[in-house]
């Protein structure tokens, strides 16, 4: 596979590269097995992911990004290794140009560390694109108009909410909690109220089946298994779609915080254009059931979620190495 230019959403959670004049060719979670002996790599994406909390001592499961920023940088070349030979071919002629998201509000230190990652891992050329402004590129909002454009990004480790304009980031705000909060929070809350333990997996896996960010009319309910703290015993619970959306309250009330914040610093022409349009959300936060309504509710903004919100900063990654030429002066200098 000849492949020259491609696009990468690094993620904390799922790693998704979109490849020229193919779309997206990968979906893998950010997780690395590494050798706890001789530290090294010996499962990536999917494999490692199906080991998470299941490994012996000999094995670590780790995942390298935290927060949206690489917390391991070995690690996070290597994976970034895997995944771009998967896409381009381990023998390959061409080094692919490639163009990663990073968080809007990373410092220069970061930033030149997910640059350096991929120019190590394989690429010719790294540049890096806010996530905001790749999702809305993805999203395929008229950014490079004057007009005012909203996208609020939810990601596994960051959310983000900016207004865009003239291929350019006018007011942005971030805050470093996202999908992996909410898994956390509802861990900690059957904690609280069973004195079950459960891992991050059936925490994601009851924020899938039954979340909501508002209460349904009709409630959902699922059954959980666990360790009960008491006994030392496995148990099973059940749990209801109400009780998940009073356990992710507190996060989902900072991210509807920082898109306020965001709201309160655009220009009252560009204010004017976003409650018109309304705000579009991206990223895999988004897929929770009713987060637009909640979001309505609470800054009175028509919120409309993406045709596949997953895929958007990864599609915008891509589109923006094709019009870089367009997009250069709006995108971070190293």
């Amino acid at each position: 596979m000849l492949v020259r230019q491609i696009g990468i959403d690094l993620g904390t959670v799922n790693v998704l590269v979109f490849a020229h004049g193919k779309g997206i060719v990968l979906c893998e979670p950010s997780v690395v097995a590494i050798s706890a002996n001789d530290s090294r790599i010996v499962a990536v994406g999917k494999e490692a992911y199906q080991m998470m909390g299941r490994t012996p001592e000999t094995i670590e499961v780790v995942r390298p990004m935290r927060q949206g920023v690489i917390a391991d940088y070995v690690v996070t070349e290597a994976m970034l290794r895997y995944f771009i030979s998967r896409v381009c071919g381990r023998f390959r002629l061409l080094r692919p140009e490639v163009m990663i998201s990073v968080p809007v509000g990373v410092t220069s230190v970061e930033s030149r560390a997910v640059r350096d990652a991929a120019i190590q891992a394989g690429g010719k050329a790294a540049y890096l694109i806010p996530e905001p402004l790749a999702a809305a590129l993805g999203v395929g909002l008229p950014i490079h108009t004057p007009t005012g454009n909203m996208i609020v990004n939810i990601g596994g480790g960051v959310s983000e909410a900016a207004v865009i304009a003239v291929n350019g980031i006018v007011v942005s705000s971030s805050v470093r909690i996202g999908g992996t909060k909410t898994d956390e929070a509802i861990a900690a809350y059957v904690r609280r109220k069973y004195n079950l333990l459960v891992g991050d997996q059936t925490a994601e896996d009851i924020k899938i089946q039954i979340g909501s960010a508002l209460p349904l009319e009709e409630e959902l309910k699922l059954d959980v298994r666990g360790l009960d703290q008491v006994t030392g015993l496995p148990k099973t619970i059940t749990i209801t779609s109400g009780e998940v959306t009073e356990a992710i309250g507190e996060p989902l009330a900072a991210i509807a915080a920082t898109v306020k914040a965001v709201l309160e610093k655009t220009p009252p022409e560009l204010a004017s254009d976003i409650i018109d349009r309304g705000m579009v959300m991206a990223g895999g936060g988004s897929l929770l059931r009713n987060i637009d309504r909640f979001l309505t509710r609470e800054t009175g903004v028509p919120c409309h979620v993406a045709e596949d919100p997953l895929a958007c900063v990864a599609l915008g990654a891509g589109k923006a190495l094709e019009q870089y030429d367009v997009l250069k002066r709006s995108l971070p200098a190293l």
